[in-house]
C-alpha cells in the first residue's frame, strides 16, 4: 500500500487546491474556524474521473507487489514526501484542534436500535469525532476507515459519487493507518450492520510517519512492548485497558480510606536516610548541598511524624524506588499506599485491608468471587487469619515453639524435616542469624506459595520486624500481620513501635547485623564469589535516621500502620501476571 502512495503521490496528482472544496452548498457540513487542516468535503456532485480510477488501480496492483518489501524507514520516507507536498499547498497536517460533539461509544450507544440499511439524517444526527485510523479497506466506489478514539471504535463510510473530481482517489492516497483524522457527517448503519459515520467532510490532525505493527501479528516482543508501551497500546486495546482499571483502582482506593476520615499527605523521595525497610535505595548527589541523597524506599517514617505533629488519620499513596532485581513481581520503582491511625492496633487495619480489597473488587468486577490466571479466588469476608508458628506447623510438622533458642538445632531440624531443597533454599537456610530469621525462612520457602485464597499471617518474629510492637502476649513476637493472596504478599501492618529507646535499640541492631554482613563481603574482595555479593543486597550501606527517632522522643501516640502494594492489587483485579503489565512505563530490561 506505501508503494503505490509514494508513486502516486510524487508521479500522478493533479493539483490539488481545486479539490479541497469548503463550500457551504451541503447544509449537513460541520465547519471549522481554522482552514489551515487538511479538510476534503463531500459534495452531491457525482462526476467521477475515469482516468484517475485508471491510475488508483495500477497503483494498487503497484502496491500489492511492493509493500512486503517496504521496510520502515522507506515508508517514512514516503510519509515525509506527503507531510511536505501538503505544506506545499498551504496545508498543514499538524492541527490545532478538532471540535467533537461525540465519541464513538456514545455513538455506539445512541444509535444502538438503529436498523441495518437505516441512515439518520435529521439536524441533530450531523455528528463529528476524532480518533486514530487502525483500518481500512476499499471495494470500487466505497472506501471503509475503522477510526478509534479512547472509548472505542466506529466506522467511517466514505462514497467516491459523494466526492468531487479526484478526490475518492486522492482520499485513499492521502490517509495511511496510524494517522489521526477528525471527521463529521450523518449517521447509518450499513446492510452488514456496521453503525458508521456517514462522511461529509474530514481532515487529517496528525500524519504519522512510522507504520503501526502487523494487523495479524501485532507487537509481539516483550521488551519492546514495554520499552514502546505507546505502540502496544495502539496495537492491543486491552493494554490500555488495564490502565483505565488500574485508574479506577487508585480512585476507588482513595474513596475508600477517606470514607474513614483518612487524609491524603505528601512526603519526600529525596531523602537523607532511607529509612522504613530494609532495602537497597537508589543514590543521588545533590550539588548545591555537597551530599548524597536517597530515593525513598518508604513513606512510613514521615508519615510517623506527621503523627507525631498531631494528625491522627494519614494516608499516602507514593511511588516506592528500590535498587534491586526485576521479576514479575519486582519492579525498581512501583506504587504503594501508606496509612497510619493514631490510637488504634493492628487489627483495625485487618479491617482496612478488606475493605480496600473487596471494595476494588466490586469497583471492576461487580462481584467478589475472581479468575487470576486460573484460579479462582474468593473475597467473600471474613478472611483467614492464622499465626506463622501454626502455619509452619500445619505444613512441615516443625512446631518452633518447642525447639527453643539453640539456632544450631533448629536449623538441624528444619534441614532434616525438610528434607531435599535446592541449593539456593539450603544456602538460604543455613545463613539465619537467628530462629525468628529461621521461621520466617521456612515460611516463604513452604508456606507462602500454598496461600491461594486471602489469608492474614500474624504475629511475626521481632528479629524481622525492627518497626512493630513488642506482642503483649507472646514474647520474642510482634503485632504484625501480612496479607497474602494467590502466593504472593499483597499488604503489611504492624502496631507501631512507639518507645524511642526500644525503637533506637532495634534499629541500632538491624544496623549492626547488616554491617557485618556488608563486611564479610567486602573483605572477600578479590574472590569470584565477591564479585557477585557485589550486586547482592548486603552490599549497600544502612543508616539510622536520627531525626526520626527525635521525632519519637516528643511523643507518638499508639497507632497501628498498613502499606498495601498497588500494583500487586491492579495485577490481583486484572488478571496480569506481570508487574510490568500494570505499569505504563516499567523500567526496559534492555535500551538497545
Amino acid at each position: 500500500m506505501e508503494a503505490v502512495k509514494a508513486w502516486s503521490f510524487t508521479k500522478q496528482l493533479h493539483p490539488w487546491k481545486h479539490l479541497f472544496h469548503f463550500s457551504s452548498s451541503t447544509p449537513s457540513a460541520i465547519r471549522r474556524s481554522s482552514h489551515s487542516s487538511l479538510v476534503l468535503r463531500c459534495c452531491s456532485s457525482t462526476t467521477t474521473a475515469t482516468a484517475a480510477g485508471g491510475r488508483n488501480r495500477r497503483s494498487s496492483s503497484s502496491s500489492s507487489s511492493s509493500s512486503s518489501t517496504s521496510s520502515t524507514e522507506s515508508v517514512r520516507a514516503i510519509r515525509l514526501q506527503k507531510v511536505e507536498e501538503l505544506r506545499s499547498k498551504g496545508l498543514e497536517p499538524y492541527a490545532y484542534r478538532w471540535d467533537r460533539t461525540h465519541s464513538a461509544n456514545q455513538l455506539q450507544d445512541i444509535y444502538k436500535h438503529l436498523a441495518n440499511g437505516e441512515e439518520m439524517n435529521g439536524e441533530n444526527d450531523h455528528v463529528s469525532i476524532a480518533g486514530r485510523i487502525v483500518a481500512r479497506r476499499a471495494f470500487g466506489k466505497l472506501a471503509f476507515f475503522t477510526l478509534r478514539d479512547d472509548s472505542g471504535t466506529i466506522q467511517l463510510y466514505c462514497e467516491k459519487g459523494r466526492l468531487v473530481n479526484d478526490q475518492f482517489n486522492q482520499l485513499k492516497n492521502l490517509v495511511d493507518i496510524g494517522d489521526i483524522l477528525g471527521a463529521s457527517g450523518s449517521i447509518k448503519r450499513t446492510e452488514k450492520g456496521e453503525l458508521s459515520i456517514y462522511v461529509n467532510s474530514f481532515a487529517i490532525l496528525t500524519k504519522s510517519l512510522l507504520p503501526l505493527p502487523d494487523k495479524y501479528h501485532g507487537l509481539t516482543h516483550v521488551d519492546k512492548r514495554y520499552r514502546q508501551r505507546y505502540i502496544d497500546m495502539i496495537s492491543n486495546p486491552e493494554v490500555a485497558e488495564v490502565f483505565r482499571q488500574r485508574a479506577k483502582i487508585m480512585s476507588e482506593v482513595r474513596r475508600t480510606v477517606e470514607s474513614f476520615g483518612f487524609i491524603e499527605v505528601e512526603t519526600p523521595v529525596l531523602q537523607g536516610a532511607a529509612g522504613g525497610a530494609e532495602a537497597r535505595p537508589f543514590v543521588t548527589y545533590h550539588n548545591s548541598l555537597g551530599r548524597d541523597l536517597y530515593l525513598r524506599i518508604a513513606t512510613e517514617l514521615h508519615l510517623k511524624r506527621m503523627l507525631v505533629g498531631g494528625f491522627e488519620k494519614v494516608y499516602e499513596i507514593g511511588r516506592i524506588f528500590r535498587n534491586e532485581g526485576i521479576s514479575n513481581r519486582h519492579n525498581p520503582e512501583f506504587t504503594t499506599i501508606e496509612m497510619y491511625e493514631a490510637y488504634s492496633d493492628y487489627e483495625s487495619m485487618i479491617n482496612m485491608a478488606e475493605e480496600i480489597v473487596t471494595r476494588c473488587a466490586l469497583a471492576i468486577h461487580g462481584k467478589l468471587t475472581i479468575d487470576y490466571q486460573g484460579i479462582e479466588i474468593c473475597l467473600e469476608r471474613p478472611w483467614r487469619r492464622e499465626t506463622m508458628h501454626n502455619l509452619v506447623k500445619e505444613a512441615t510438622g516443625i512446631d518452633f515453639n518447642e525447639l527453643g533458642d539453640d539456632l544450631k538445632a533448629c536449623k538441624e531440624v528444619t534441614l532434616r524435616t525438610l528434607g531435599e531443597l535446592d541449593y539456593k533454599d539450603k544456602s538460604s537456610i543455613e545463613a539465619c542469624t537467628s530462629v525468628g530469621h529461621l521461621l520466617n525462612e521456612v515460611f516463604e520457602i513452604v508456606v507462602e506459595p500454598k496461600l491461594l485464597q486471602p489469608t492474614f499471617v500474624l504475629d511475626y518474629p521481632i528479629e524481622i520486624s525492627p518497626l512493630a510492637k513488642r506482642h503483649r502476649s507472646h514474647a520474642g513476637l510482634t503485632e504484625r500481620f501480612e496479607l497474602f493472596i494467590c502466593g504472593r504478599e499483597l499488604a503489611n501492618a504492624f502496631s507501631e513501635l512507639t518507645d524511642p529507646v526500644d525503637q533506637r535499640g532495634r534499629l541500632e541492631e538491624q544496623v549492626r547485623q547488616h554491617n557485618e554482613k556488608r563486611a564479610e563481603a567486602v573483605s572477600e574482595t578479590d574472590s569470584t564469589e565477591v564479585k557477585i555479593k557485589k550486586d547482592d543486597d548486603e552490599s549497600y550501606e544502612v543508616m539510622l535516621d536520627d531525626d526520626f527517632l527525635t521525632a519519637l522522643e516528643y511523643g507518638m501516640p499508639p497507632a497501628s500502620g498498613l502499606g498495601l502494594g498497588i500494583d500487586r492489587l491492579v495485577m490481583l483485579l486484572t488478571d496480569s501476571a506481570s508487574i510490568r503489565d500494570v505499569i505504563a512505563f516499567p523500567v526496559p530490561k534492555n535500551q538497545d
